[in-house]
């Protein structure tokens, strides 16, 4: 039998749950960004990259305001939202080449919202042939890159788009 280490998921295994406070709240607080994984700041939101990923490049738009519902984003800060999704979907399609994109908000716990009362919009990076038996039989997930690499490689290509 072989076995595949994942050992940074005893981080989120150890703390789903259990976490005090907001992390889309606390992160941009901290003024920590690469430890954070923070790849932009906007005036009412920011782009950061999922600590637990489905793809490597899976990034997430959240505002600073902490709110549980689309509706109640004001005009400048859902234009501005807008305006990170597809800053993402440059930026990964220059970095990355994905073949296609899974983008969307999960509202509520039934919606599978983990972070349930901060919204923020995922944008994942799709390849052909990226989903495979490991995640159907075991229910496990190969990921090919590390998030610092990750983060490096977005970083210096969002210096790119973005003066």
């Amino acid at each position: 039998m072989r076995r595949i280490w994942a050992p940074w998921r005893m981080q989120y295994i150890l703390n789903a749950g259990k976490t005090e406070g907001c992390i889309l709240c606390d992160k941009p607080k901290e003024k920590k960004d690469k430890a954070n994984y923070i790849l932009y700041r906007g005036r009412y939101n920011f782009i950061l990259l999922n600590a637990f990923p489905y793809t490597p490049g899976h990034l997430m738009v959240a505002p600073y305001r902490h709110i549980a519902s689309i509706v109640a984003l004001q005009a400048g800060e859902s234009a501005e939202h807008m305006k990170l999704v597809q800053l993402c979907i440059n930026l990964l399609t220059k970095e990355a080449k994905p073949d296609g994109f899974n983008i969307g908000m999960n509202l509520g716990r039934v919606a599978g919202a983990g972070l349930e009362g901060h919204i923020h919009t995922h944008v994942v990076p799709r390849w052909n042939g990226d989903s495979n038996y490991m995640t159907v039989v075991a229910d496990v997930r190969v990921l090919s890159e590390g998030l610092d690499v990750t983060y490096q490689k977005l970083k210096k290509c969002l210096s790119t788009l973005v003066k």
